[in-house]
């Protein structure tokens, strides 16, 4: 009865429905998420300079929370902490699949974007130890080795229509395994005092969660399903208590999951990864007051970041890309993309937004050099994102002549 009643609304009036498809659809789309995240992290900024700024910072340095748990958390740090881990989760889920029958899925496949963000990796830390290696703002070279999978192919939707398939492709692979070594640098450098006993409980959970994926049916999903909820919540709780930084634990859980289950449950949480979690997290990171300071005055930090996303990736990739397409190839072979489609794919790397955001805040334990060192990644990545917007254009409208002129 509840059904067919439905049924009757929605054909009186199918509009909300069409309302929640067109929603969902948008929140899906490669270009809108893009603007919300610039707008989240514009207001964040904006209000923070504002006159009760400083009262929306001390909010968000609020704790809440079990404290008997350990998890009496500040509203910042259950964003960086627990929400980021579902958007882990879902790159996560993304990178099994590249990696089982996607891009990433063979050696051949793998080798050219795993050069091309080798360069961008390698150049934009060169530049930043040149800048900022010599002072007490050493610590934040991984910082602008990210790239915003979601910023990136957000601009290449929005300027790129007529771009080959190859460079969408290329790009997603490269910006993939800019995330690997992301996640690897989150690990490996910013475990505190780790506990080996509370770190194997949460490797523990994540085993089950693996185990409940795989025992879900038709009959019991809604009992597995709640409890694969509260499995993967206490994976992450024993991760966050070991020390490791608990967005880890988001990886671990997409990596082991049920690769179909995985890939549903990522298609239901990407509308709020894109429409909630991802803006939340560029607010309170970009909630950020401007230094009143001289030119001489600002860290190290911020110019060394500020020049490495959009120069050092820049370099890096098309350097380091442009070598990798001669890669198994025979003499006088034309290579898979020209430098002219490396180019801009390039500088669409440069937006290390979400990730860069997230290492901002952990590389420094100064609040003062954290904050500028947010605001170098929120400058490098809106200059890199102008740069890529100019290069994607004008490449697409350079191959979409082209198209014209062969039909």
């Amino acid at each position: 009865m509840p059904g067919s009643l439905v049924g009757v609304a929605d054909r009186q009036d199918p509009r909300p429905s069409a309302i929640r498809k067109a929603s969902m659809h948008l929140l899906r789309s490669e270009r809108f998420p893009a603007f919300l995240l610039l707008g989240a992290a514009a207001l964040g900024l904006v209000l923070a300079n504002l006159p009760f700024g400083e009262e929306i910072i001390h909010l968000s340095h609020v704790e809440i929370g079990p404290e008997a748990l350990g998890l009496n958390l500040s509203l910042s740090h259950w964003v960086a902490d627990l929400l980021l881990a579902v958007f882990f989760f879902g790159v996560a889920v993304e990178l099994q699949y590249e990696m089982t029958r996607g891009q990433l899925n063979s050696a051949a496949k793998a080798i050219k974007p795993a050069i091309a963000a080798a360069g961008g990796v390698i150049v934009p830390i060169a530049v930043y130890l040149l800048i900022a290696g010599g002072s007490e703002t050493s610590a934040g070279w991984p910082i602008p080795t990210a790239t915003d999978i979601a910023f990136a192919l957000g601009v290449l939707a929005m300027f790129g229509k007529g771009l080959p398939t190859k460079v969408r492709v290329f790009l997603l692979a490269l910006a993939i395994i800019d995330d690997i070594v992301g996640i690897v640098f989150i690990a490996v450098l910013f475990a505190t005092d780790l506990d080996f006993m509370m770190l194997a409980i949460g490797v523990v959970f994540v085993v089950a969660f693996a185990i409940l994926s795989r025992m879900r049916s038709r009959r019991n999903q809604v009992v597995i399903v709640s409890l694969m909820i509260i499995v993967a919540l206490a994976a992450w709780a024993f991760f966050y208590l070991s020390g490791i930084h608990a967005t880890i634990a988001g990886v671990l859980l997409g990596l082991v999951i049920r690769q179909d289950e995985g890939m549903h449950a990522r298609h239901a949480l990407e509308p709020w990864i894109n429409a909630v979690i991802l803006p939340i997290f560029a607010f309170f990171s970009a909630l950020v007051v401007i230094p009143q300071v001289s030119l001489e005055e600002i860290s190290p930090a911020l110019w060394g970041i500020l020049i490495a996303l959009p120069v050092g990736k820049l370099i890096g990739i098309t350097l380091f890309g442009w070598l990798a397409m001669f890669v198994g190839k025979k003499k006088g072979e034309k290579p898979d993309l020209p430098v002219a489609d490396i180019l801009p794919a390039a500088a669409l790397g440069g937006i290390g937004f979400t990730v860069s955001l997230l290492l901002s805040r952990l590389a420094f334990a100064d609040a003062v050099v954290a904050d500028e060192a947010v605001l170098g990644v929120l400058l490098g990545s809106f200059i890199s994102l102008v740069l890529s917007g100019i290069l994607v254009s004008a490449r697409a409208r350079t191959h979409r002549r082209r198209a014209a002129v062969d039909a």
